[in-house]
């Protein structure tokens, strides 16, 4: 069945979600080539997304459970693990309950994941405001060389980018997949939104990252995430190394709905001047902000929301001179159909800036 014909078949809702989470993202963010499949045909079949997607969850959950109770539990891990990529899938973008449950379910497949013995991986909650900055800290097997705080955008993240940790865990890097304001359980539970000084707030995982996981600590920003991940590389010290992949420097709303509910969710407000003010406000200046750090900046010519213009800022204000261009010309947004090999290289990357860094740190003293 080609696109045209499945576009087509589809009601205007499900075709606006295919075409904010499209098979690429959905594999990017762990979900079973076969679920992807299913969910395709569901929605095809006239079933609404989330119905759709929590169905498959439901049925990965049932055979997590039954591989635990036959002692499997490599089997297990991987099906909680699917389990979550599909009760996380965006179909909703405002803060409603039914958007609240889906991600409550979403964190208890994580939880479940995590609690399979043995474990790599544990809930992290650090006290923020009138609640919690909301991650999940990912060890790798001995001793890391260091860790990088994973951020995401407006829609998709902290275990969202598990494949990440899993890249990086390969090459002795630890990781911490953050909620930040405006984000997830951060935002869904516990009503911190993006109208906070967002690198200050990333600031926490960063110093949890330095007290708890153990070596230099590297940022990784995906869409929006890049640019917190620029600001809070620039304004903080102890942030040895910088990826920034598909972001505006200067954000503004897009002529999309779905990219103008999210913003507002992520701000707490629908008022269109209140978000336009905010992003003015997160706007990277290269003229002010000045990224030190060895920096990677990724771009997907074939991104339809971030062009190499709106990225440019980042390598004019890195001054560390060690920066990094990399460039998939057929890229997609957040180079979502190149993860595997976009992956590779950017764990390649922080494994040896870490390492260098963490080296130059023991020749200090």
């Amino acid at each position: 069945m080609t696109d045209t014909v499945i576009e087509t078949a589809l009601s205007a809702e499900n075709a606006a979600h295919r075409r904010a989470m499209p098979a690429t993202r959905l594999l990017d963010g762990g979900m079973l080539h076969a679920d992807v499949i299913l969910l395709e045909q569901a929605i095809v079949a006239g079933d609404r997304w989330d119905v759709a997607a929590e169905r498959l969850g439901e049925h990965r959950l049932e055979l997590a459970e039954c591989a635990l109770g036959s002692g499997h539990a490599v089997t297990a891990r991987r099906q909680f693990r699917a389990a979550a990529a599909a009760f996380a899938q965006m179909a909703i973008n405002s803060d409603t309950d039914r958007k609240r449950e889906l991600y409550d379910r979403f964190g208890a497949a994580v939880a479940a994941a995590a609690a399979v013995v043995p474990s790599s991986m544990r809930k992290v909650e650090l006290p923020y405001a009138r609640g919690s900055l909301v991650g999940w800290h990912v060890q790798p097997a001995g001793t890391p060389v260091g860790t990088v705080v994973v951020f995401g955008g407006q829609s998709g993240w902290g275990a969202t980018y598990l494949r990440y940790a899993d890249a990086l865990a390969e090459r002795g890097v630890a990781t911490i997949l953050a909620e930040g304001p405006g984000q997830g359980e951060t935002r869904l539970r516990h009503r911190i939104y993006l109208d906070v000084d967002v690198a200050a707030a990333y600031g926490h995982f960063v110093r949890y990252a330095t007290e708890q996981s153990g070596g230099p600590v590297g940022v990784w920003g995906n869409s929006v995430g890049g640019l917190f991940a620029a600001l809070t590389a620039a304004r903080n010290p102890a942030v040895r190394a910088c990826c920034v992949n598909g972001s505006f420097a200067a954000p503004r709303l897009l002529p999309f709905r779905a990219f103008t509910e999210q913003a507002a969710a992520m701000l707490g407000t629908a008022d269109e001047a209140a978000i336009t003010a905010n992003f003015a406000r997160l706007r990277f200046d290269p003229d002010k902000e000045s990224i030190r750090c060895p920096l990677m900046v990724l771009h997907g010519g074939a991104d339809p929301l971030v062009t190499m213009e709106d990225q440019q800022p980042f390598l004019d204000g890195a001054t560390g001179g060690d920066v990094v261009l990399r460039v998939w010309h057929d890229g997609e947004h957040t180079l979502y159909n190149h993860a595997d090999e976009r992956n590779d290289v950017v764990a390649d990357w922080f494994a040896d800036r870490l390492s260098l860094s963490e080296e130059n740190t023991h020749h200090a003293f």
